[in-house]
């Protein structure tokens, strides 16, 4: 089954916000936007595609109509100005964000490649890719590991505030490292580490997600992947760095540490976004092996921080859609951001091992709102490709919701979700080709009307086998 681009029906006036609730805590551009790459005052939408020929990255510019392959640019390590060369091992695109880093008024994308091979050094780089009224056509620069230690580099990024100084700062983890980088232009010299080395032994970060969860100046942060114990045992863990003036490192809680409770150990698992309106972000952790078929937990910020415990769902609990069956995978991926327009940040989840209508691992994705007294499962929807409006067909192996991002690409005040598929057979003989999906917000929540669909070839890549585009949406 073929998916082609739908073109998005011209909708209404962009209203153009300062800021949008649920969006990650990176910090703007002055035009208030930290992922508007071009300019235009409306966010873009980035995919990182990571799987195939070492990996790309595919930008789709946001407009009052929303987004679509026409005006869109694909970014690999083979574009000019671009530092590096693409070689089959590097996953650029294994993690995307954005934020001014220079300082010019205009987004620039970060992109972290932590399998890029450097001769004498360890695996991975970070690059970045400088925005602008033509983007990505001013070249980027590229920091490789700062030291012997610093393996995996460039496994997970963000850009944010973490000393409290107004000032956005780069910070890179992988491995059992952690990095950040003074104020202006990050320079291969520049890395620091933490005052204190807060990360124990055993632990392998898969991501890094920054947001307000406390009083602190500046922005905390939330470390993500699996520790090994001293017996062989592997499971989740969640770690919480808060930021601010002083010794960077000293004030770090374990919040989650095992299977219980903890983070999937992949970086679509965890998000933030300020789901109760208090003005502290709110943490969302997906968990596919506790419970049946998997669950997710949200920690409330606040004051003092996030606490060690929160609240957790499955699909057995009241309201939420299905029914928890094994191998569902539910919470496999989660996003979070304001698609209602009422000031609160929902949250959407996927189970992409789903099955619908007989059909094994289709996919689902699950979409919850957020109020004053936090989540709710009130008015809670379920979307999947057999779905009335959703471009497409239920197939069995396509994951429907492996991947998920909330953003507001056109403009109107409401985020719309960004629904991945990394199993979608595109092409005749394709295998896990990949594909995307966009389904916009509303004040009653997400709606199929409009709803659009693009995988490689809208964008002119050859069929690749196992591709698995849209893998990743940029945070």
């Amino acid at each position: 089954m073929t998916l082609r681009a739908r073109t998005l029906a011209v909708a209404i006036t962009a209203v153009l916000a300062a800021t949008a609730l649920g969006a990650p805590a990176s910090v703007a551009a002055p035009s208030g936007l930290w992922d508007d790459f071009n300019g235009d005052g409306y966010r873009d939408l980035a995919i990182g595609t990571p799987k195939a020929s070492g990996g790309t990255v595919t930008v789709l510019f946001g407009s009052a109509s929303g987004v679509s392959p026409a005006r869109s640019v694909n970014i690999t390590q083979n574009t000019p100005g671009v530092p590096g060369t693409s070689e089959s091992v590097d996953q650029f695109g294994e993690n995307v964000t954005s934020g001014d880093v220079d300082g010019d008024g205009y987004a620039d994308l970060i992109v972290g490649a932590p399998y890029e091979q450097i001769t004498g050094k360890p695996s991975g780089s970070v690059t970045i890719v400088w925005g602008g009224a033509n983007p990505f056509t001013s070249g980027g620069s590229m920091l490789t590991a700062p030291n012997a230690e610093a393996y995996g580099f460039g496994q997970g990024t963000a850009f944010a505030d973490l000393d409290g100084d107004g000032t956005g700062n780069l910070v890179v983890v992988g491995g059992n490292t952690f990095w950040w980088y003074a104020d202006g232009k990050p320079t291969q010299d520049g890395a620091l580490a933490p005052e204190v080395n807060f990360l124990p032994e055993g632990v392998q970060l898969d991501g890094i997600v920054a947001g307000h969860f406390s009083a602190t100046d500046g922005s905390d942060f939330v470390v993500h992947g699996r520790r090994t114990d001293s017996t062989g045992a592997t499971g989740g863990y969640v770690g919480l760095l808060r930021g601010g003036p002083g010794d960077i490192g000293s004030d770090y809680a374990v919040l989650a540490e095992g299977s219980g409770g903890g983070a999937a150990s992949w970086d679509r698992a965890v998000a933030a976004g300020d789901i109760n309106g208090d003005g502290y972000d709110d943490l969302v952790t997906g968990n596919t092996t506790a419970g049946k078929g998997g669950s997710f937990t949200v920690r409330y910020g606040k004051a003092s921080g996030l606490p060690a415990t929160g609240t957790t769902y499955t699909q057995d609990s009241a309201g939420v859609p299905g029914t928890s069956e094994d191998y569902d995978y539910f919470g496999a991926a989660v996003a979070v951001g304001e698609a209602t327009g009422d000031g609160y940040a929902d949250v959407a989840v996927g189970a992409s091992y789903e099955d619908v209508n007989s059909r094994r691992n289709v996919g689902n994705i699950v979409f919850l709102k957020g109020g004053s007294g936090g989540l709710t499962t009130s008015g809670a929807q379920s979307f999947h490709q057999a779905t009335s409006g959703v471009p497409g067909a239920a197939e069995a192996g396509d994951h429907f919701g492996s991947s998920l991002g909330l953003r507001d690409i056109n403009g109107n005040g409401r985020a719309d979700l960004a629904i991945g598929a990394f199993g979608e057979d595109v092409v005749s003989g394709g295998y896990d080709d990949g594909a995307a999906w966009v389904l916009r917000g509303t004040t009653s929540g997400l709606t199929t009307t409009y709803a659009t669909a693009f995988n490689a070839t809208d964008f002119d890549y050859p069929v690749v086998k196992g591709r698995k585009f849209a893998d990743v949406f940029a945070r």
